[in-house]
């Protein structure tokens, strides 16, 4: 057991350093990646906030496009509604009223003919001609409203087949100079010209550009869906107001298809809105081709880190292995197995101090083969060592405290020191190494022991050499009385008592 704890606490050391080198790589590992992985968030969050401001730029460029030409169309509309005003319009010719109405009106291939209709919702003037074919809008959503609303200004009606032509129509109230309802003017701009504001664009294929009304009805979406034209958002249950609110951006899936997307909104400056959409997998295409080669190299140093620390562990372990040996065989006999001499006195330095400062007592045994040589001399060397490893064994297994050394202090002379232990206890453990050997050689041999015993609490000046001195002395005295007997040194005076 002394043997066993010895080992122990000579490897513990080796160990605990190659303990500590796994885990300060594993540390530094962890470190590595937290640092890799902060640098890769960083660089999403960065190609996010660029993907982002593309898309806030594209949207307030496409809907201010829009807002310019829906303000220069209803600039017409104005115009035509204060012309219907004057008096000579229902007096001259037609083609005189023309001059006069669209003299000023905005003229483009995407914009629809302006008309008039009164008060009962019948075309009475049709820009595109002057004898316009008999149509009525009274059913029309624009012309109720504005038939209702007396205060209502431009109103831009959801998307509609108009004229033949998909198109927004773009209407105004004529009123009296008493406020009267007159009837309506109204003009359209088709859907060819979204086609081409956003075919001017470079997009990508799943890229979006969706142009919605104040009350989310989607107006125009790239890419082209009439399913799709039309719809009100707020009937969408999992697509919320908050999710985009003016100026902001969304991140997820939105509101017309699955694919999860970056949403960027303009700004809240014309009549119409949009929102720009690109897909996740495309805003962040290229950060993840970087972490991933980012990834694939910060693992392959990781793995080299881990194993070149498993291997150095390796080798401080044998290593420790190795000095542990060498340590063993350097300090123990190797015929008893117990402590040898230089590793005895090495001990007894080390716990006389250790008594001298905390005034404790340390107990010596010296413990001596009675009739050796004679036995030795007449059955043989090998049968000599038998003798001894018996009286090692009978000594070790009286000896069981952590901190006693039991040693071969030569020939077959032992010695056994007790830290903290009085010199009736120490006597005891003598009687006991005594009785077993007795009680071995009974059935072995004839062989006994004699024991000598000191025991005292060292103080300033004393040497240990006093202790071995006194113990031997006392031994001498066993063999003088008789042999087979243990005898404890008298101190200070080393006077000797049986």
């Amino acid at each position: 057991m002394l043997s066993g704890w010895r080992d122990v606490t000579a490897r513990r050391p080796w160990r605990i350093s190659a303990k500590l080198l796994i885990i300060s790589s594993v540390v530094t590992v962890i470190g590595f990646s937290a640092i890799c992985v902060n640098v890769m968030l960083d660089m999403r969050r960065g190609e996010e906030a660029l993907a982002r401001q593309m898309l806030e730029n594209l949207a307030t460029t496409i809907e201010s496009d829009i807002s310019r030409n829906i303000e220069i169309y209803d600039l017409s509309l104005k115009a035509v509604a204060s012309n219907m005003l004057l008096p000579e319009i229902a007096t001259v010719s037609k083609p005189i009223r023309h001059l006069i109405l669209f003299d000023h009106a905005t003229t483009a291939r995407h914009f629809g003919a302006i008309q008039v209709f009164d008060a009962d919702g019948k075309l009475t003037i049709d820009a595109s001609t002057l004898d316009p074919l008999a149509e009525n809008r009274s059913d029309e959503d624009y012309f109720k409203v504005h038939r209702d609303n007396p205060g209502a200004d431009l109103f831009i009606s959801r998307p509609m087949l108009f004229r033949g032509a998909y198109s927004i129509v773009l209407s105004r109230r004529i009123s009296d100079t008493d406020g009267g309802f007159l009837g309506v003017v109204a003009g359209s701009i088709r859907f060819s010209y979204f086609h081409e504001l956003f075919e001017r664009l470079s997009l990508d294929p799943e890229d979006t550009i969706t142009v919605l009304k104040r009350d989310r009805t989607i107006m125009m979406r790239r890419p082209f869906d009439l399913d799709v034209i039309g719809k009100n958002l707020a009937g969408r249950q999992a697509w919320k107001a908050n999710n985009l609110r003016v100026g902001a951006s969304y991140s997820g899936q939105g509101p017309v298809d699955s694919t999860p997307r970056l949403y960027a909104r303009s700004g809240d400056n014309g009549p119409l809105f949009v929102v720009a959409g690109k897909p996740l997998s495309s805003v962040f295409a290229l950060w993840q081709r970087e972490a991933v080669r980012i990834g694939a190299v910060v693992l392959l140093l990781a793995l080299f880190l881990l194993g070149s620390a498993i291997v150095l562990a390796r080798e401080i372990g044998r290593r420790a292995e190795a000095e542990s040996k060498l340590e063993e065989m350097a300090t123990t006999d190797a015929l008893t197995g117990l402590k040898n001499r230089r590793k005895f006195d090495h001990v007894i330095d080390v716990e006389w101090r250790r008594a001298m400062r905390a005034k404790t007592p340390v107990a010596l045994l010296m413990i001596d083969a009675d009739h050796f040589k004679a036995y030795n001399d007449t059955f043989g060397h090998q049968a000599g060592d038998q003798v001894l490893v018996g009286i090692a064994i009978c000594i070790s297994d009286s000896v069981s405290r952590a901190g006693d050394c039991a040693a071969r202090y030569g020939g077959e002379e032992f010695a056994v020191l007790l830290p903290n232990v009085s010199v009736t206890d120490a006597y005891k453990v003598a009687e006991t190494i005594r009785g077993k050997v007795q009680g071995w050689s009974d059935d072995h041999t004839s062989s006994t022991v004699s024991c000598g015993i000191a025991s005292l609490v060292p103080a300033v000046g004393m040497d240990w050499a006093i202790l071995v001195a006194a113990a031997d002395k006392a031994l001498y005295a066993a063999k003088a009385g008789g042999r087979n007997q243990s005898v404890v040194a008298s101190l200070p005076k080393l006077s000797l008592v049986a």
